[in-house]
């Protein structure tokens, strides 16, 4: 059935399904250039890199941030304890707020969403820039993590939008590449900046890269969400003819925006303590990411005080995550290779071909990191062991999110909502921890203790779904005794 007023020009060609009890369900037409499935491969590309430009510049956020912590903590007359609490608290916002406010984007759609995330984001940075005390920073690194993450959760979402399912390799490749490598290159740049303006021109420069991420979303970023743009469509048919009978069928599946916050806010948590796979590749991943922040803290006294690097020699050594980011990027092209081949036979399994190596890669590099830091060894061994884990950190940070959104389907969402909190979380604890314990421990056995923890969850992408539900089926009270021993080891190594 064709849309009655498509020939009068209020609406553009839609076309109308009827259905029983009178309701008229609207759906887009063949070749629709409002329907994100018909796009063509460039503009495809150009959403992806837009999109994924705002998540490199949050990760960018995120290290470059420590870099200034010099003239930050003289200017300021703070403490480095205090400085590092910025670095926690724009991960707690990472990880909290979007359990609230990715359900918005069911409502609203996730052009406004993004539009505001980019535009408060980017204003952040003016608040830090032109703070005199701490507490100003700490609370502006927070709103610049809770909108930060709005938007990057939502990129996931956008590459869902417009590439079909057998499409998505590549595309979530290039967005786990703009959120992991690019949190090496800031600090690269970052410690120059440093040495030469000082840490509020760390902030002006990320503020002008802000702004020109408000110009790309708005010029670029167009609805992608179907539902929105249908219901849209729906409301629009019923105004124009006055029939009630127009609708979308999201319309009738979504439920009021308290029931999608209830839910958005809950089921990440319910399935991140009941199912096995959730919690176990959880911890795999946050674990890594805990690392990963805490060498934010732990690079600049090794190269500065082992190798009498300089502010920002020390920062060129972060090039180590990039290259390693870069590699497990590369390896990634012949993992797709494998999921093609193997996905017949092993289904969602096939995602975890590269994995299971970076699961021996990840202690290797933290081996090496270890003990590779010494006067009497060259400088480039310990940066191997840095380069080493991130490689093992992108390809699990990729597995994790290909594999899951697999195996759990309708559920993939929330899902990955509970190891992005998790994940991130742990971003916010281990840079509290870090400095006490390398202090207790020293750089050797302290990056040990990492190391010899990565070997026992070694086992994790070996292991399928079904055997995890065999060894561990009362998992709920599994994931209470492993929370309750992370939080006490945090504790212990704090003290």
């Amino acid at each position: 059935m064709e849309d009655p007023q498509g020939a009068s020009g209020r609406t553009s060609p839609t076309i109308v399904e009827a259905e029983k009890g009178g309701v008229i369900y609207v759906d887009f037409e063949p070749g629709d250039p409002r329907n994100p499935a018909t796009w063509s491969p460039r503009r495809k590309w150009l959403v992806t890199f837009v999109a994924s430009y705002f998540t490199g510049l949050a990760g960018t956020t995120a290290s470059a941030y420590a870099m200034g912590f010099p003239s930050m903590m003289r200017e300021l007359r703070c403490t480095q304890e205090q400085a590092a609490l910025g670095i926690s608290m724009f991960c707690v916002g990472f990880a909290i707020v979007p359990l609230f406010t990715s359900a918005f984007s069911e409502e609203f759609g996730r052009r406004p969403l993004f539009v505001i995330c980019t535009i408060v984001f980017t204003a952040m940075y003016v608040v830090q820039a032109t703070a005199n005390n701490i507490q100003t920073v700490i609370a502006a690194r927070f709103i610049c993590g809770a909108f930060g993450s709005t938007g990057s959760t939502m990129v996931g979402g956008t590459v869902a939008d417009v590439w079909a399912p057998a499409e998505r390799g590549g595309p979530m490749a290039v967005y786990s590449l703009f959120a992991v490598a690019v949190t090496g290159a800031g600090p690269v740049v970052a410690g120059w900046i440093e040495m030469s303006l000082g840490w509020r021109w760390i902030q002006w420069i990320h503020t002008i890269a802000g702004g020109v991420c408000i110009v790309l979303t708005i010029a670029v970023l167009q609805e992608t969400r179907t539902g929105i743009m249908l219901t849209r469509k729906a409301k629009a048919l019923r105004a124009e003819t006055g029939d009630s009978r127009y609708r979308a069928r999201v319309e009738d599946a979504r439920g009021p925006l308290r029931s999608l916050l209830w839910i958005s806010a809950t089921r990440p948590l319910i399935l991140l303590l009941t199912e096995p796979t959730v919690l176990f590749f959880t911890l795999w991943i946050g674990f890594a990411w805990g690392i990963m922040y805490s060498m934010f803290e732990s690079i600049l006294p090794i190269f500065e005080g082992l190798y009498d690097f300089n502010h920002g020699q020390a920062g060129l050594t972060f090039a180590g995550m990039t290259i390693g980011s870069l590699f497990g990027f590369g390896t990634n092209l012949y993992q797709e290779s494998l999921y093609r081949k193997h996905f017949p036979t092993r289904g969602p399994e096939a995602r975890l071909f590269a994995a299971c190596g970076a699961a021996l890669l990840f202690p290797a590099g933290m081996f090496i990191y270890a003990w590779g830091a010494n006067a009497s060894i060259p400088w480039i061994v310990p940066e191997l062991g840095v380069t080493l884990f991130m490689w093992a950190t992108f390809i699990m940070y990729l597995a994790v999110f290909t594999y899951l959104a697999d195996c759990y389907g309708l559920y993939a969402s929330s899902a990955l909502a509970g190891q992005s909190l998790f994940r991130n979380l742990m971003g916010a604890a281990f840079p509290l921890f870090t400095q006490p314990m390398y202090g207790r421990l020293g750089i050797h056995w302290a990056s040990t203790l990492f190391g010899c923890i990565a070997v026992v969850m070694v086992p994790i992408p070996y292991v399928s779904p079904a055997h995890l539900a065999l060894i561990f089926p009362s998992s709920n009270i599994f994931a209470a005794l492993v929370f309750g021993a992370f939080a006490v080891t945090f504790a212990c190594l704090m003290l």
